[in-house]
């Protein structure tokens, strides 16, 4: 069994099912509306939060396909690192507990990534 195999699954999960339940509670599109637009990215904050959540969805295929994972870890890290810059950042670090909607998960998803990325570390082989 890879090594990254649980680790790929369990993200692949946490991607769709975040990203589904978007698609069908209109959470995308008010994301888009009611966020993006409103913080300076009018009129495309629909489009942008589409794009992310398409991400998600096509990070999530690959990563259980094993397939792309660099490129599938870079986009959804970049979305993570824009997601605690524009949107969890102010909330500080518990998303729940001592504190509110704050970067920790963000950050463990990261980590989770860059491990599923690099499983060997960072050496060059």
């Amino acid at each position: 069994m890879n090594g990254t195999l649980l680790l790929r699954f369990a993200v692949a999960l946490i991607l769709l099912t975040h990203s589904v339940s978007g698609i069908f509670n209109n959470g995308i599109n008010d994301f888009g509306n009611l966020y993006l637009n409103q913080i300076g990215f009018a009129p495309f904050g629909v489009f942008i939060a589409w794009s992310i959540k398409l991400s998600h969805v096509v990070a999530a295929v690959l990563l259980i396909l094993n397939k792309y994972i660099k490129l599938a870890g870079f986009v959804t890290i970049f979305v993570l690192i824009m997601g605690i810059i524009l949107v969890h950042f102010q909330d500080g670090w518990f998303v729940v507990g001592g504190g509110r909607n704050g970067v920790e998960y963000n950050f463990l998803l990261i980590i989770v990534l860059l491990a599923i990325m690099y499983p060997d570390g960072f050496v060059k082989k």
